[in-house]
């Protein structure tokens, strides 16, 4: 819930039903904390607290379950109106939207970077635009320039998600080609959104698909760590591959807990620093780009 963990703005994300962790050796009891709306279930064993086990799926203090799923209901509401609007603007104008959800450091701007720099070898006409999503600075934005494709930055403030408005008021900022009606001439939208593997999961930005990516450097477990953000995606990409060799990182094990919480998640694997794997990533774009503009 965004209240909690920085928006500031009473935005409250909507719960993605996943598969929860089982731990059977613990005895977990539901409680309800005296004089306040807390919901928590208690493990009798080790202490543990789970704050997840209300039916808002989230406690926030001085806030009554019931509340925070009517806050919900209204915020994602308006949310996924403007979210309906992009989304039929993009189909009419043939464009395919990926919003790339990632935790910090994960390598996104630098694989957008050699993505760019790659489609300009393999698919030379095809329009790109980026836009990129970060608390403060324009210093991604300013490198996906510097490769020649449109970019416009913005800035959340405090804020720790893009939301669909945010996005329809920048795409409408991107030249005016890209905003033409042309068949099956439309391009790609990247769409890199601030890195947290939390809210962006939860908020619908008019995108075709979300494309988690997940950086080996940061353990195996992030898929159950982070279940949402997995279960919301289409495509989990393994980054920095070129780094396993110096680092423990089960990629079996991996897949299969991103699998667990997403049976039908997609996987791709690759360095966008060596290149390796780099042509399934753009097998798997146009092939998107493909079923967007209804040839497959």
């Amino acid at each position: 819930m965004c209240v909690v963990c920085g928006c500031g703005n009473g935005k409250i994300t909507r719960k993605v039903n996943v598969p929860q962790e089982v731990h059977h050796a613990h005895n977990y009891v539901r409680v309800h904390e005296h004089g306040s709306h807390d919901h928590v279930a208690v493990d009798v064993t080790s202490g543990d607290l789970h704050y997840g086990a209300g039916p808002a799926n989230v406690s926030v203090p001085g806030m009554s379950q019931a509340r925070a799923i009517r806050l919900e209901q209204d915020v994602l509401g308006e949310n996924n109106r403007y979210a309906a609007d992009n989304r039929t603007y993009f189909a009419e104008h043939s464009m395919l939207a990926l919003n790339l959800v990632s935790s910090p450091g994960s390598g996104k701007t630098t694989l957008l970077c050699a993505t760019i720099e790659a489609l300009k070898q393999r698919a030379s006409s095809l329009p790109i635009a980026v836009i990129e999503g970060d608390q403060q600075t324009s210093n991604d934005a300013d490198r996906i320039r510097a490769t020649g494709a449109p970019a416009i930055q913005i800035n959340t403030g405090k804020g720790c998600h893009l939301d669909a408005k945010m996005v329809g008021d920048a795409f409408s900022r991107l030249p005016p080609h890209y905003h033409v009606g042309d068949g099956d001439q439309g391009g790609v939208l990247f769409i890199e959104n601030v890195g947290n593997l939390v809210c962006p999961a939860m908020w619908d930005l008019g995108e075709s698909a979300k494309v988690v990516i997940l950086s080996v450097t940061e353990g195996e477990d992030k898929p159950l760590k982070y279940p949402d953000m997995f279960a919301a995606a289409r495509l989990m990409v393994l980054n920095k591959t070129d780094l396993l060799p110096y680092l423990q990182f089960d990629v079996a094990s991996c897949i299969a807990y991103a699998r667990r919480v997403n049976p039908s998640i997609e996987v791709v694997q690759l360095s966008a620093t060596s290149g390796d794997g780099m042509t399934a990533w753009l097998d798997w774009i146009l092939a998107q780009r493909k079923a967007q503009i209804g040839g497959g």
